[in-house]
């Protein structure tokens, strides 16, 4: 799996990405470090807990990731959430957050493909 292909499986946008990383490898060693950020088990262990201020916090830091890294489709989730955690949760923030696991698991999943090509 080629880094572009890997953008086709996390429904990412390469082209957008090499705008803000000039080289593949700058590229790829921002989406392996991906794997490695806490903020998605601290956005699961909050919403958990019901302490929806870290899952503020947490969903906030998601968005901003898969926006320099152009991973649209856990960006479009992770916003989505992000406002529906803002002010406090709303009604609609447990069936976000079950949309934003879903386009997780997808985005890592498209990752550790990638990465065990790498090996």
């Amino acid at each position: 799996m080629t880094l572009q292909e890997c953008y086709l499986a996390l429904d990412g946008d390469f082209e957008d990405v090499k705008h803000r990383l000039p080289t593949d490898r700058m590229v790829q060693k921002f989406v392996l470090k991906f794997l490695n950020d806490p903020s998605y088990q601290l956005l699961c262990d909050s919403m958990e807990a019901g302490n929806y201020t870290d899952a503020f916090r947490a969903a906030h830091t998601i968005k901003g990731v898969c926006q320099n890294l152009s991973f649209t489709r856990l960006l479009a989730s992770g916003e989505k959430l992000t406002e529906a955690l803002r002010d406090g949760p709303t009604p609609e923030a447990p069936a976000l957050f079950t949309q934003v696991q879903a386009d997780y698991r997808q985005t890592v999943d498209a990752i550790r493909r990638f990465q065990e090509e790498l090996d």
